[in-house]
Protein backbone atom coordinates (compact mmCIF):
# COMPACT_ATOMS: atom_id res chain seq x y z
CA UNK A 1 0.00 0.00 0.00
CA UNK A 2 1.10 3.57 -0.72
CA UNK A 3 0.13 6.60 1.37
CA UNK A 4 1.01 10.11 0.25
CA UNK A 5 0.32 12.68 2.96
CA UNK A 6 0.34 16.47 2.45
CA UNK A 7 3.16 16.29 -0.06
CA UNK A 8 4.84 19.58 -0.99
CA UNK A 9 7.73 20.13 -3.39
CA UNK A 10 9.13 23.59 -4.05
CA UNK A 11 11.81 24.74 -6.46
CA UNK A 12 12.68 28.19 -5.14
CA UNK A 13 9.48 30.22 -5.35
CA UNK A 14 7.77 27.68 -7.61
CA UNK A 15 5.49 25.10 -5.96
CA UNK A 16 5.47 21.95 -8.09
CA UNK A 17 3.35 19.91 -5.67
CA UNK A 18 0.86 21.55 -3.33
CA UNK A 19 -0.46 19.54 -0.34
CA UNK A 20 -1.04 16.37 -2.34
CA UNK A 21 -2.61 13.40 -0.51
CA UNK A 22 -3.91 10.01 -1.69
CA UNK A 23 -3.85 6.26 -0.94
CA UNK A 24 -3.31 3.30 -3.23
CA UNK A 25 -4.35 -0.23 -2.30
CA UNK A 26 -2.86 -3.57 -3.34
CA UNK A 27 -4.22 -5.47 -6.33
CA UNK A 28 -5.36 -2.49 -8.41
CA UNK A 29 -4.07 -0.67 -11.47
CA UNK A 30 -3.95 3.08 -10.92
CA UNK A 31 -3.79 5.58 -13.73
CA UNK A 32 -1.80 8.67 -12.73
CA UNK A 33 -2.62 11.54 -15.08
CA UNK A 34 -1.78 15.18 -15.43
CA UNK A 35 -0.84 17.70 -18.12
CA UNK A 36 2.78 18.69 -18.69
CA UNK A 37 4.01 20.68 -15.70
CA UNK A 38 1.28 19.37 -13.37
CA UNK A 39 3.77 17.75 -10.97
CA UNK A 40 3.09 14.17 -12.04
CA UNK A 41 6.69 13.15 -12.72
CA UNK A 42 7.91 15.00 -9.63
CA UNK A 43 5.40 13.08 -7.50
CA UNK A 44 6.49 9.76 -8.99
CA UNK A 45 10.15 10.59 -8.41
CA UNK A 46 9.45 11.39 -4.76
CA UNK A 47 7.42 8.19 -4.36
CA UNK A 48 10.36 6.15 -5.66
CA UNK A 49 12.99 7.97 -3.63
CA UNK A 50 14.65 9.75 -6.57
CA UNK A 51 13.73 13.15 -5.11
CA UNK A 52 13.20 14.46 -1.60
CA UNK A 53 10.02 16.32 -0.63
CA UNK A 54 9.98 19.83 0.81
CA UNK A 55 7.19 18.78 3.19
CA UNK A 56 4.92 15.79 3.72
CA UNK A 57 5.38 12.04 3.83
CA UNK A 58 5.33 9.02 1.52
CA UNK A 59 4.78 5.62 3.11
CA UNK A 60 5.53 2.44 1.13
CA UNK A 61 3.97 -0.52 2.94
CA UNK A 62 4.38 1.46 6.16
CA UNK A 63 7.99 2.52 5.50
CA UNK A 64 8.81 6.22 5.13
CA UNK A 65 10.64 6.70 1.82
CA UNK A 66 12.76 9.48 3.38
CA UNK A 67 13.57 7.91 6.76
CA UNK A 68 13.76 4.26 5.65
CA UNK A 69 14.76 4.51 1.98
CA UNK A 70 16.45 1.10 1.72
CA UNK A 71 13.52 -0.79 3.24
CA UNK A 72 10.91 1.21 1.29
CA UNK A 73 12.68 0.77 -2.07
CA UNK A 74 12.70 -3.02 -1.66
CA UNK A 75 8.95 -2.89 -2.37
CA UNK A 76 9.20 -0.77 -5.53
CA UNK A 77 9.94 -1.52 -9.18
CA UNK A 78 10.21 1.60 -11.36
CA UNK A 79 10.29 2.16 -15.11
CA UNK A 80 11.04 5.84 -15.82
CA UNK A 81 9.96 7.44 -19.07
CA UNK A 82 13.56 7.06 -20.28
CA UNK A 83 14.64 3.56 -19.17
CA UNK A 84 18.01 3.52 -17.32
CA UNK A 85 19.81 1.18 -19.73
CA UNK A 86 23.52 0.49 -20.20
CA UNK A 87 23.92 0.36 -23.95
CA UNK A 88 27.18 -1.60 -24.03
CA UNK A 89 25.74 -4.49 -22.02
CA UNK A 90 23.81 -7.42 -23.44
CA UNK A 91 20.24 -7.85 -22.22
CA UNK A 92 21.27 -10.77 -19.97
CA UNK A 93 24.22 -8.86 -18.49
CA UNK A 94 22.05 -5.85 -17.77
CA UNK A 95 19.35 -7.89 -16.02
CA UNK A 96 21.97 -9.77 -14.00
CA UNK A 97 23.40 -6.43 -12.92
CA UNK A 98 19.90 -5.12 -12.04
CA UNK A 99 19.13 -8.29 -10.06
CA UNK A 100 22.32 -7.86 -8.04
CA UNK A 101 21.48 -4.21 -7.32
CA UNK A 102 17.98 -5.21 -6.22
CA UNK A 103 19.30 -7.82 -3.86
CA UNK A 104 17.69 -10.80 -5.58
CA UNK A 105 19.21 -13.90 -3.85
CA UNK A 106 21.99 -15.45 -5.93
CA UNK A 107 20.33 -18.88 -6.07
CA UNK A 108 17.12 -17.32 -7.42
CA UNK A 109 18.72 -14.83 -9.77
CA UNK A 110 18.87 -16.97 -12.92
CA UNK A 111 15.27 -18.22 -12.66
CA UNK A 112 13.97 -14.71 -11.89
CA UNK A 113 15.73 -13.26 -14.93
CA UNK A 114 14.41 -16.04 -17.18
CA UNK A 115 10.89 -15.44 -15.88
CA UNK A 116 10.85 -11.69 -16.54
CA UNK A 117 12.38 -12.18 -19.99
CA UNK A 118 9.58 -14.61 -20.84
CA UNK A 119 6.93 -12.22 -19.52
CA UNK A 120 8.27 -9.29 -21.53
CA UNK A 121 9.10 -11.47 -24.57
CA UNK A 122 12.79 -10.58 -24.86
CA UNK A 123 14.29 -14.08 -24.60
CA UNK A 124 15.23 -14.08 -28.28
CA UNK A 125 17.40 -10.95 -27.84
CA UNK A 126 18.99 -11.80 -24.48
CA UNK A 127 22.53 -12.08 -25.99
CA UNK A 128 22.30 -8.90 -28.06
CA UNK A 129 23.81 -5.57 -27.05
CA UNK A 130 21.14 -3.15 -25.87
CA UNK A 131 22.48 -0.40 -28.19
CA UNK A 132 21.60 -2.62 -31.16
CA UNK A 133 17.98 -3.11 -30.12
CA UNK A 134 14.99 -1.22 -31.49
CA UNK A 135 13.28 1.36 -29.31
CA UNK A 136 10.44 -1.08 -28.63
CA UNK A 137 12.78 -3.80 -27.42
CA UNK A 138 14.68 -1.31 -25.24
CA UNK A 139 11.40 -0.34 -23.64
CA UNK A 140 10.66 -3.99 -22.89
CA UNK A 141 14.12 -4.47 -21.36
CA UNK A 142 13.37 -1.49 -19.09
CA UNK A 143 10.05 -3.08 -18.16
CA UNK A 144 11.78 -6.37 -17.37
CA UNK A 145 14.13 -4.48 -15.03
CA UNK A 146 11.13 -2.86 -13.27
CA UNK A 147 9.36 -6.16 -12.52
CA UNK A 148 12.55 -8.10 -11.71
CA UNK A 149 12.22 -9.51 -8.20
CA UNK A 150 8.44 -8.97 -8.38
CA UNK A 151 8.19 -6.06 -5.91
CA UNK A 152 4.84 -5.25 -4.26
CA UNK A 153 4.53 -1.94 -6.12
CA UNK A 154 5.35 -1.46 -9.80
CA UNK A 155 5.45 2.10 -11.16
CA UNK A 156 5.42 2.47 -14.94
CA UNK A 157 5.94 5.84 -16.62
CA UNK A 158 4.81 5.63 -20.28
CA UNK A 159 5.48 1.86 -20.55
CA UNK A 160 4.21 1.46 -24.13
CA UNK A 161 6.22 4.26 -25.76
CA UNK A 162 7.82 2.97 -28.94
CA UNK A 163 5.88 -0.28 -29.08
CA UNK A 164 3.88 -1.46 -32.07
CA UNK A 165 0.12 -2.23 -31.67
CA UNK A 166 0.71 -5.95 -31.09
CA UNK A 167 3.32 -5.24 -28.42
CA UNK A 168 1.04 -2.68 -26.75
CA UNK A 169 -1.70 -5.30 -26.39
CA UNK A 170 0.83 -7.76 -24.94
CA UNK A 171 2.09 -5.20 -22.39
CA UNK A 172 -1.49 -4.35 -21.40
CA UNK A 173 -2.15 -8.02 -20.71
CA UNK A 174 1.07 -8.22 -18.70
CA UNK A 175 0.04 -5.19 -16.62
CA UNK A 176 -3.36 -6.77 -15.92
CA UNK A 177 -1.71 -10.03 -14.82
CA UNK A 178 0.71 -8.16 -12.53
CA UNK A 179 -2.21 -6.46 -10.76
CA UNK A 180 -3.37 -9.83 -9.39
CA UNK A 181 -0.51 -9.74 -6.87
CA UNK A 182 0.91 -6.23 -7.12
CA UNK A 183 -0.10 -2.58 -7.01
CA UNK A 184 0.53 -1.12 -10.46
CA UNK A 185 0.78 2.63 -11.09
CA UNK A 186 0.60 3.57 -14.75
CA UNK A 187 1.33 7.02 -16.11
CA UNK A 188 0.49 7.60 -19.75
CA UNK A 189 -0.49 10.37 -22.14
CA UNK A 190 -2.54 7.86 -24.12
CA UNK A 191 -5.86 8.24 -22.33
CA UNK A 192 -7.51 5.41 -24.27
CA UNK A 193 -4.84 3.11 -22.85
CA UNK A 194 -5.54 4.32 -19.31
CA UNK A 195 -9.28 3.84 -19.88
CA UNK A 196 -8.66 0.30 -21.13
CA UNK A 197 -6.31 -0.89 -18.37
CA UNK A 198 -6.82 1.06 -15.14
CA UNK A 199 -9.21 0.31 -12.28
CA UNK A 200 -8.83 3.73 -10.72
CA UNK A 201 -7.64 7.13 -11.97
CA UNK A 202 -5.99 10.05 -10.20
CA UNK A 203 -5.75 13.36 -12.07
CA UNK A 204 -3.52 16.16 -10.85
CA UNK A 205 -3.25 19.74 -12.07
CA UNK A 206 -0.90 22.45 -10.83
CA UNK A 207 0.34 20.09 -8.12
CA UNK A 208 -3.13 19.39 -6.69
CA UNK A 209 -5.39 16.36 -6.89
CA UNK A 210 -8.47 17.37 -8.92
CA UNK A 211 -10.12 13.97 -9.41
CA UNK A 212 -9.89 10.48 -7.96
CA UNK A 213 -12.34 7.78 -9.08
CA UNK A 214 -12.95 4.88 -11.45
CA UNK A 215 -13.01 5.70 -15.19
CA UNK A 216 -16.74 4.86 -15.39
CA UNK A 217 -17.63 7.11 -12.45
CA UNK A 218 -15.60 10.01 -13.79
CA UNK A 219 -17.35 9.81 -17.14
CA UNK A 220 -20.77 9.32 -15.50
CA UNK A 221 -20.40 12.36 -13.26
CA UNK A 222 -19.41 14.56 -16.16
CA UNK A 223 -22.17 13.10 -18.32
CA UNK A 224 -24.76 13.98 -15.68
CA UNK A 225 -24.46 17.67 -16.53
CA UNK A 226 -23.95 17.34 -20.27
CA UNK A 227 -26.25 18.13 -23.10
CA UNK A 228 -29.08 16.06 -24.60
CA UNK A 229 -29.21 15.86 -28.38
CA UNK A 230 -32.39 15.25 -30.38
CA UNK A 231 -33.42 14.98 -34.01
CA UNK A 232 -37.06 15.33 -34.94
CA UNK A 233 -39.14 15.40 -38.11
CA UNK A 234 -40.58 18.90 -37.71
CA UNK A 235 -39.90 22.52 -38.56
CA UNK A 236 -37.53 24.43 -36.31
CA UNK A 237 -40.32 26.78 -35.17
CA UNK A 238 -42.47 23.80 -34.09
CA UNK A 239 -39.55 22.30 -32.15
CA UNK A 240 -39.02 25.59 -30.30
CA UNK A 241 -42.70 25.65 -29.32
CA UNK A 242 -42.50 22.17 -27.77
CA UNK A 243 -39.24 22.91 -25.97
CA UNK A 244 -40.44 26.11 -24.29
CA UNK A 245 -42.88 24.16 -22.10
CA UNK A 246 -40.37 21.54 -20.90
CA UNK A 247 -39.04 22.08 -17.38
CA UNK A 248 -35.36 22.03 -16.41
CA UNK A 249 -33.98 23.07 -19.80
CA UNK A 250 -31.40 25.76 -19.13
CA UNK A 251 -30.42 26.46 -22.74
CA UNK A 252 -31.31 25.13 -26.16
CA UNK A 253 -30.01 25.56 -29.68
CA UNK A 254 -32.19 24.53 -32.61
CA UNK A 255 -30.89 24.06 -36.14
CA UNK A 256 -32.77 23.03 -39.27
CA UNK A 257 -31.21 20.23 -41.31
CA UNK A 258 -32.08 18.70 -44.67
CA UNK A 259 -35.25 16.76 -45.53
CA UNK A 260 -37.40 18.48 -42.91
CA UNK A 261 -35.36 17.21 -39.99
CA UNK A 262 -34.45 19.56 -37.14
CA UNK A 263 -31.56 19.07 -34.72
CA UNK A 264 -31.57 20.48 -31.18
CA UNK A 265 -29.01 20.49 -28.40
CA UNK A 266 -30.46 20.91 -24.89
CA UNK A 267 -28.48 21.86 -21.79
CA UNK A 268 -30.20 20.77 -18.55
CA UNK A 269 -30.47 22.91 -15.45
CA UNK A 270 -28.51 21.75 -12.36
CA UNK A 271 -27.45 18.47 -13.93
CA UNK A 272 -31.02 17.14 -14.19
CA UNK A 273 -31.88 14.18 -16.42
CA UNK A 274 -34.38 15.69 -18.87
CA UNK A 275 -34.65 12.83 -21.36
CA UNK A 276 -37.99 11.49 -20.10
CA UNK A 277 -39.60 14.95 -20.04
CA UNK A 278 -38.37 15.64 -23.56
CA UNK A 279 -39.68 12.33 -24.88
CA UNK A 280 -43.13 12.75 -23.29
CA UNK A 281 -43.48 16.37 -24.44
CA UNK A 282 -42.79 15.53 -28.09
CA UNK A 283 -45.00 12.43 -27.93
CA UNK A 284 -47.89 14.47 -26.49
CA UNK A 285 -47.60 17.00 -29.32
CA UNK A 286 -47.36 14.12 -31.85
CA UNK A 287 -43.99 15.35 -33.07
CA UNK A 288 -41.87 12.28 -33.90
CA UNK A 289 -38.43 12.05 -32.31
CA UNK A 290 -35.92 10.29 -34.54
CA UNK A 291 -33.05 10.34 -32.02
CA UNK A 292 -32.70 11.24 -28.35
CA UNK A 293 -29.35 10.73 -26.65
CA UNK A 294 -27.09 12.12 -23.97
CA UNK A 295 -23.94 13.68 -25.34
CA UNK A 296 -21.26 11.17 -24.34
CA UNK A 297 -18.24 12.47 -22.44
CA UNK A 298 -14.98 10.59 -22.99
CA UNK A 299 -12.10 10.34 -20.55
CA UNK A 300 -10.25 12.80 -22.80
CA UNK A 301 -13.01 15.36 -22.26
CA UNK A 302 -13.01 14.74 -18.49
CA UNK A 303 -9.25 15.24 -18.43
CA UNK A 304 -9.44 18.52 -20.36
CA UNK A 305 -12.30 19.84 -18.22
CA UNK A 306 -10.57 19.06 -14.92
CA UNK A 307 -7.14 20.38 -15.83
CA UNK A 308 -8.25 23.80 -17.05
CA UNK A 309 -8.02 26.52 -14.42
CA UNK A 310 -11.66 27.51 -14.48
CA UNK A 311 -12.85 23.89 -14.30
CA UNK A 312 -10.60 22.43 -11.60
CA UNK A 313 -13.40 22.37 -9.01
CA UNK A 314 -16.08 21.11 -11.40
CA UNK A 315 -15.98 17.50 -10.24
CA UNK A 316 -15.85 18.50 -6.56
CA UNK A 317 -18.92 20.69 -7.08
CA UNK A 318 -20.78 17.81 -8.73
CA UNK A 319 -19.81 15.48 -5.87
CA UNK A 320 -21.10 18.02 -3.32
CA UNK A 321 -24.37 18.37 -5.27
CA UNK A 322 -24.79 14.58 -5.40
CA UNK A 323 -24.20 14.35 -1.62
CA UNK A 324 -26.74 17.15 -0.99
CA UNK A 325 -29.37 15.48 -3.18
CA UNK A 326 -28.71 12.13 -1.49
CA UNK A 327 -29.09 13.71 1.96
CA UNK A 328 -32.34 15.32 0.80
CA UNK A 329 -33.67 11.93 -0.28
CA UNK A 330 -32.97 10.56 3.18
Amino acid sequence: MIEVKNLVKKYGNHTAINRLSFRMEKGKIYGFLGPNGAGKSTTMNIMTGYLGATEGQVLINGHDILKEPEEAKKHIGYLPELPPLYMDMTVSEYLEFAAELKGVPKEKRKSSIEEVMKLTKILEVKRRLIKNLSKGYRQRVGLAQAILGFPDIIILDEPTVGLDPKQIIEIRELIRSLAKKHTVILSSHILAEVREVCDYILIISKGKLVASDTPDNLEHRMNSSEAVEIETKAEASRVREVLKDIQDIKESSVKKQTDGITYARLLPRDGKDIRENVFLAFAEQKVPLLTLKTEHVSLETVFMELTQNENITKLQEMEEREETEYAGDL
